[in-house]
C-alpha cells in the first residue's frame, strides 16, 4: 500500500499549534481592541507581519491574499502584510536530498545532468530549484516543504483569527464566503499533480498568444510533492520600469493576456499576480531595449469559473457602459450577490466604476491617469465603506469575487509600476468581442477534458 508519511497528521499538527500558539500569543498580548482603535497600530503590524513571517506555510499565504482584499483586514496590517512576498527564508541541502530521495527515489541524481543544492526561489509553500536534464534542457524542480497537508489544516483553522481583526472594528463586509474561498483555493496549491494539469491548461488556452510563455511540464520527474517544469529565462519586472515606451507597454499588454483573455474566453483566471510569478524575456540594450514575451509561473493558485459568473462580468461593463442601473444589479446578482438595498448597489458600483475605470475609457492612458500610485483607489474604497455602514453593514461578499479581485489589483499594480500607456478599452473590446456564455462553457469543457481536469468545473 502507498503510505503517505506526510498526509494530514495529528501530530504535525499539534506542533503547528504549538509554533502558532506562540507567535499568536506574544503578539495578542500586544494587539487589543484598545490597540487596534488607537495608538501603536503600526508597531502591531509589524508585530503581525514578523510572527507570519517566520513560519513557513499557508498561514504566510493566506496572509498575503488578504493584503489584497479591500479592507478586510486594517489598511496599516494590510500594508505590512504585502512585504511578506516570496522570498521566505529557504530549507537547506539536507531537506533538498530528503525530498529528491522520496519522490523519485534512491538514484534521483542520476536523473538529471545538474541540480542545484541551493535554491533559486523560496516561497510560503515551497521552493525552486535550478536543474538540467540528462538531454540538456533546462529545469525548474519546485519542492514542498514538509508537512504542508498538517499546516495547511492547523493555519485554515487559526483563519478566523485574522479576520476576527476586521470584526473588532464593526467592518461592513462578512468575510464568511471569503474565508471558505481561501481555504478551498490554498488546500488546492498542495496538489502539484493538478498544478501540472493546469499548467498544461494554460499551454492550451494561450497556443495562439505566443507572446505569453507557458513552461512545459516534465512528465517524468514530476510527482504529488515534486512539480519540473522547463526554466524559463526572464528577468524581473522591476527591471523595465525605466525601459522605452513600446516596451512597457508591449508588457503591460502580455499581461492582460495572461490573465484576462483565459478568464474571458475560457472562465479560468491565475489568482496570484505578485512579481514572483511572471518575468520578461527581453533584448537589446538601452534606448533598443524591447521585450520578448511574457513568461508566467507558478499554477497551484488558479480559479475555474462557471461560464454565468464570465457572463456577470462581461454585463457588469456593459451595464456600467450604458449606465442602466437596473442592468447593473442584474450582473450583481450573476456573480452571487445577494439582493442588495439600493444603497449597497450604489455603493458597490462606485468600486466597480473605479476597477473599470481604464477599460470604459475608450482612449490611451494610464492606469491610474495621473492619480499618485499611492493613493489610486483610497478615495473610492473609503466612501465605500462608509456607504456599506450606512447602510447597515453585512455584506456578503460571493466566493468568486475574491480572486478576480486579487488578479484584478495585482496586475493594476503592476501596470502602474510600468507606467504603461494603453487604450485599455479598445484591448478590452477585442478581448470580448462576440462574447457568449455558452461558447465559453464549450471551450472550458474541452480544455479541462484536454488536461485531465474534466469534471474541475466549479
Amino acid at each position: 500500500m502507498d503510505h503517505d508519511n506526510e498526509a494530514n497528521r495529528l501530530s504535525a499538527r499539534a506542533q503547528r499549534y504549538a509554533r502558532l500558539g506562540v507567535n499568536a500569543g506574544a503578539l495578542a498580548a500586544r494587539v487589543g481592541v484598545n490597540r487596534l482603535r488607537g495608538g501603536g497600530r503600526a508597531t502591531d503590524a509589524k508585530a503581525l507581519a514578523s510572527a507570519l513571517g517566520s513560519m513557513k506555510g499557508p498561514l504566510m499565504k493566506v496572509a498575503q491574499m488578504l493584503s489584497t482584499i479591500p479592507d478586510v483586514l486594517p489598511a496599516d496590517f494590510a500594508a505590512e502584510l504585502m512585504r511578506l512576498q516570496s522570498q521566505a527564508p529557504p530549507m537547506g541541502a539536507a531537506f533538498v536530498r530528503r525530498r529528491m530521495q522520496a519522490e523519485l527515489g534512491p538514484n534521483w541524481r542520476d536523473r538529471f545532468s545538474e541540480f542545484d543544492l541551493k535554491p533559486a526561489a523560496a516561497a510560503s509553500l515551497g521552493q525552486v530549484h535550478r536543474a538540467t536534464s540528462l538531454g540538456g534542457e533546462k529545469l525548474a524542480c519546485k519542492l514542498q516543504y514538509p508537512d504542508m497537508a498538517s499546516a495547511v489544516e492547523t493555519d485554515l483553522s487559526n483563519l478566523d483569527l485574522l479576520f476576527s481583526l476586521r470584526r473588532r472594528m464593526g467592518a461592513p463586509i462578512d468575510t464568511r464566503e471569503i474565508a471558505s474561498e481561501i481555504r478551498e483555493r490554498v488546500r488546492e496549491e498542495l496538489d502539484y499533480q493538478r498544478e501540472a494539469k493546469i499548467a498544461r491548461l494554460y499551454r492550451v488556452m494561450l497556443a495562439d498568444r505566443p507572446f505569453v510563455r507557458v513552461p512545459r511540464v516534465e512528465e517524468s520527474l514530476s510527482t504529488r510533492r515534486l512539480l519540473t517544469l522547463q526554466w524559463l529565462d526572464g528577468e524581473p519586472l522591476v527591471a523595465f520600469e525605466a525601459a522605452p515606451q513600446e516596451a512597457r507597454d508591449a508588457i503591460a499588454v502580455g499581461l492582460f493576456e495572461a490573465w484576462w483573455r483565459p478568464f474571458l474566453r475560457y472562465g479560468v483566471i491565475h489568482g496570484d499576480p505578485h512579481l514572483g510569478n511572471y518575468t520578461v524575456a527581453a533584448s537589446g540594450e538601452g534606448d533598443k531595449r524591447r521585450a520578448d514575451g511574457v513568461n508566467l509561473f507558478d499554477y497551484g493558485c488558479v480559479r475555474i469559473f462557471p461560464p454565468r459568473f464570465v457572463r456577470g462580468v462581461v454585463e457588469l461593463y456593459r451595464a456600467l457602459e450604458a449606465n442602466d442601473k437596473a442592468r447593473i444589479a442584474e450582473a450583481y446578482a450573476m456573480w452571487g450577490f445577494p439582493k442588495l438595498t439600493p444603497g449597497m448597489t450604489e455603493a458597490m458600483t462606485v468600486w466597480a466604476r473605479f476597477m473599470c475605470g481604464p477599460i470604459l475609457d475608450d482612449r490611451v492612458r494610464t492606469a491610474a491617469d495621473g492619480v499618485k500610485p499611492s493613493e489610486y483607489g483610497r478615495r473610492e474604497i473609503g466612501q465605500v465603506m462608509r456607504a456599506l455602514k450606512a447602510e447597515g453593514g453585512g455584506l456578503t461578499v460571493p466566493r468568486e469575487f475574491v480572486f478576480l479581485e486579487r488578479a484584478t489589483i495585482g496586475l493594476g499594480g503592476a501596470f502602474l509600476r510600468l507606467g504603461a500607456r494603453l487604450n485599455f478599452h479598445r484591448i478590452y473590446e477585442d478581448a470580448i468581442a462576440g462574447f457568449d456564455e455558452a461558447a465559453v462553457a464549450r471551450r472550458q469543457a474541452g480544455a479541462l477534458e484536454a488536461v485531465g481536469l474534466a469534471g474541475q468545473e466549479a
